[in-house]
């Protein structure tokens, strides 16, 4: 694999951080576009399937959303889908103006809340694919999956961290923060039985397992899958079938709007995907998209 090239885009005036791969040969390439999703940066959990996009000959750009990561954005933490919605726009930009990229060839590519995001960038954007890992395709269906497992408490506790959060902003006080990933019974933004494991092992000791309680708020309101019959590109859609985080029968349902799907449905949790057996067969569904990308 050739040497990363580290490159800065701007989104809405703030700069981002993106770093590109290139395989051996001549280019121009297919390019894969990639994001992660909530509250996660591209070193977390990332690797293995940029690598393999790589070796098998398509170049790659990972990308930090402003507020995380090596992108500005103060406050940090702060996660606002229409922002990070933007922030691929900006991405998706700067990478058509390289030479080695493939203008026509272009697939983006995101995981969990980023699968979401990758729906209701293709809805607004012309290209060639995407790829949708155990996609957060509605907020409210994850909201519902949070009270199915933690309460309605837990929904109201962290509605009220909301709007602390957006208080405290306004007076000048600075956010207040909501933990990721928690352990069953905590209150975090994910509190399933299999969250806080899955979760933090994507990450590194640096990256805080914290967004701004103001999440709790936009969440709800996040919802890809009424944006879903206006992509009309190729998409994969990855569904892991006991998902706790990002509810399946949501993804079943924007991949069904959507005008060119393949469904891949697999009988594990939303952070299995990540590792082992299940990402290997993950990434070999996501390849075999690609290869049927360049005809």
């Amino acid at each position: 694999m050739s040497a990363m090239r580290e490159l800065r885009f701007v989104s809405e005036g703030q700069s981002c951080r993106g770093d590109l791969y290139l395989p051996e040969g001549e280019g121009p390439f297919l390019t894969v576009v990639m994001g992660h999703g909530f509250g996660l940066t591209k070193e977390c959990g990332l690797a293995p399937f940029r690598d393999a996009f790589v070796q098998a000959g398509y170049a790659v750009f990972l990308f930090d959303y402003r507020h995380f990561g090596e992108s500005e954005g103060m406050p940090r933490q702060v996660l606002l889908p229409n922002r990070e919605v933007a922030d691929w726009q900006a991405a998706l930009a700067c990478v058509r103006k390289l030479d080695e990229v493939d203008n026509q060839r272009i697939v983006l590519w995101g995981t969990s809340f980023g699968g979401g995001l990758v729906t209701a960038v293709a809805a607004r954007e012309s290209v060639a694919g995407i790829i949708a890992q155990c996609p957060m395709m509605d907020g409210m269906a994850s909201v519902l999956e949070v009270i199915r497992y933690a309460g309605i408490g837990q929904a109201l506790k962290m509605t009220g961290m909301g709007l602390w959060d957006v208080g405290s902003s306004a007076l000048g006080l600075g956010p207040k923060m909501l933990p990721s990933a928690g352990r069953p019974g905590e209150l975090a933004a994910m509190s399933s039985h299999d969250a806080y494991d899955g979760y933090t092992a994507l990450m590194p000791d640096h990256v805080p397992n914290e967004v701004a309680g103001r999440i709790a708020l936009a969440l709800p309101l996040f919802r890809p899958v009424a944006q879903a019959s206006r992509v009309t590109c190729p998409a994969l859609i990855l569904i892991c079938e006991t998902d706790t985080v990002a509810p399946a029968s949501a993804a079943e349902k924007a991949a069904a709007a959507m005008a060119r799907p393949s469904v891949k449905r697999y009988p594990v949790g939303h952070f299995d995907v990540y590792q082992g057996e299940a990402r290997e067969i993950s990434l070999a569904d996501q390849l075999a998209f690609l290869r049927d990308l360049e005809g």
